[in-house]
This record gives C-alpha cells, structure tokens and sequence, in this order.
C-alpha cells in the first residue's frame, strides 16, 4: 500500500532528512510553517489542521515541529507549552479521527539527567526545564491522543540543514584562538538523517502489519556510543582540521570547563545517555556509532553538492 504523508515542521533539522526517507513509504506532503503554524491560538491552529486533514486525507502523520529555544522558554512557558504540548496533541486527535497513525520527536530534557546509567523509557521522567516539561507534556498528549502513535526520545540533534552544536563550533574554530567548552554533560551526538531513516524502516515494518500491532509506542532512539560536548568539539574540530577546514584555534587551547561554570537559564541533563535496547530488539536495528552520523554531516558541509 502507498501511504499519503502528512510531515509537519519539514524546514527543521529532522523535518528536512524527513523529507527523502519518508519518500519510500508513499507521498510525502511537506509542511511549512506558512501552510500550519504553531504559534497560533489552539482554536486557529486547530482549525488549519482539519484544513490540511481534509484536503491530502494522509494516513501517515509525522510531526517533526518544535519550539527549542531552551533558555528561551524559561520566560516563555505558555508559548513553549502552546508548540511542544498543545499542538501535538491536537495532532494525535486529528491523526486518531481520520485513522492515520502519528509519529513524534521527544527529548531527554524529559529526565532529571543525574542518574550514572542510560535511561530507558521506563525511567521516572523529571524535567528541570520549562522546555523538558513542555515535550514531557507532548508525549503524553500524543500517546492519549492517537492508538498507534511512535514517539522517539532523541538527543544532540546534528545536521548539515540548520542551527546546531557542531555548526557552531565550525565557526568559532575558525574564528577564534581559544575555546571553552562544558565537559560534564554526557550524551550521543545523533544525526537527524539516522533519525528519518530509522523513522521510515519502523514505519515501513509496523504500516504493513494487520491490526494493532503492539510494537507502537514510545522508543528512545540515538546513535550509539557516548561522548561529552569538549570531547565532542575536539572530534569535529580536529576532523574539520584534516579535511582543510581553515581552523585557527589549536587543539591545545580547547579548554574544558565544568556546567557550573557556563551558567545558562535552563538546566542541562548532566546525562543524556538514552538505552536504545527497546528499539533495537523490537526492530532488529543495529544503530551505528555517533562518529558515522558526525563525519557525514562534515563531509556535507565541506561539499555541499
């Protein structure tokens, strides 16, 4: 059966490698924010959602969207609530209702992050963030709101496509002569084109299973392997080095320093470390080390072809 895809945040990070893998599945409708925007009331963005419901009858709805400004939604609590728990939640109805299934992106802000072990989802959730509660808030909403739902707990998205960690430190590598950077988070750099491909191979298995498959629920799904955000500017820096990036800083002046000492408004997880072992053994998956995801988007970004 060829599927109709209704991908919502398609200009995101994830969104964008959505947009190629989710091919395979059927047609992919690639939503903007000009065509659903989650900023608006939940009564208007409703509203537009039945619009979109109705017009492409999808049975596939993946909802890529979300607010991410961390720091930011300390002092925007409704807004963040409004993208990150309100509107997933109108999603899963709107999927629920038409008989399409939902997928949606979680977080392990979700956590307090001060366990020694990686999380699994059974994990007592605890958010130390207006931003963690919000996507805690949207799982919830979207595992009420549609029986078969996939959600998937990610972490230290990376990609060629938008802002992100490995981007910035490009940047500065090349601009300045010294760097410092937090060594006592720990998590799995995951590439958000891993992302959409494990996306699309679980939504490939379940589409084509009769009845309620039991598999649907909620996965934690990151790259393998675990690194911190100095060891992992280090990484990128010396592979941006040996590829002929014009890097001025050198490796020595790459200073590592403690969260307590990069104050910020959110809390960080000091681990971020998610256990994949749910999905791997439901799917047969063997996800790849966090490096593979990393020199891929390096390479991307020095031949942008």
């Amino acid at each position: 059966m060829t599927h109709t895809i209704l991908l919502l945040g398609a200009n995101g990070q994830v969104g964008h490698a959505l947009q190629t893998s989710l091919n395979s599945l059927g047609k992919v409708v690639a939503c903007t924010r000009a065509q659903l925007d989650f900023d608006q009331t939940p009564e208007q963005f409703a509203r537009a959602l039945r619009a979109l419901m109705q017009q492409y009858q999808p049975t596939v709805v993946v909802n890529a969207s979300a607010y991410t400004a961390v720091d930011r939604a300390q002092t925007e609590p409704e807004l963040a609530q409004r993208i990150n728990a309100l509107a997933p939640g109108l999603i899963a109805q709107a999927a629920q209702a038409a008989g399409a299934c939902v997928v949606h992106y979680s977080t392990d802000y979700v956590f307090k992050g001060d366990q020694l072990t990686p999380y699994v989802e059974t994990d007592a959730t605890a958010p130390q963030s207006v931003y963690g509660q919000s996507k805690l808030d949207g799982e919830q909403a979207v595992a009420s709101g549609c029986v078969r739902h996939l959600i998937f707990r990610t972490s230290w998205v990376v990609s060629a496509h938008g802002g992100n960690f490995l981007k910035t430190m490009l940047k500065l590598a090349q601009e300045r002569d010294a760097l410092s950077v937090v060594s006592d988070q720990v998590g799995a750099p995951t590439s958000a084109a891993l992302l959409a491909s494990i996306t699309t191979q679980v939504l490939q298995t379940l589409l084509a299973q009769p009845g309620l498959d039991p598999r649907w629920g909620l996965y934690h799904l990151t790259a393998s392997g675990h690194t911190n955000w100095h060891a992992y500017a280090c990484y990128v820096i010396a592979q941006a080095r040996r590829a002929g990036w014009p890097i001025k800083v050198q490796d020595e002046a790459i200073k590592p320093i403690a969260t307590k000492d990069y104050p910020v408004a959110a809390a960080r997880p000091l681990n971020s470390r998610l256990d994949t072992g749910k999905l791997c053994q439901a799917f047969g998956l063997t996800l790849p080390d966090w490096r593979v995801g990393v020199d891929e988007v390096l390479r991307k970004l020095k031949s942008p072809a």
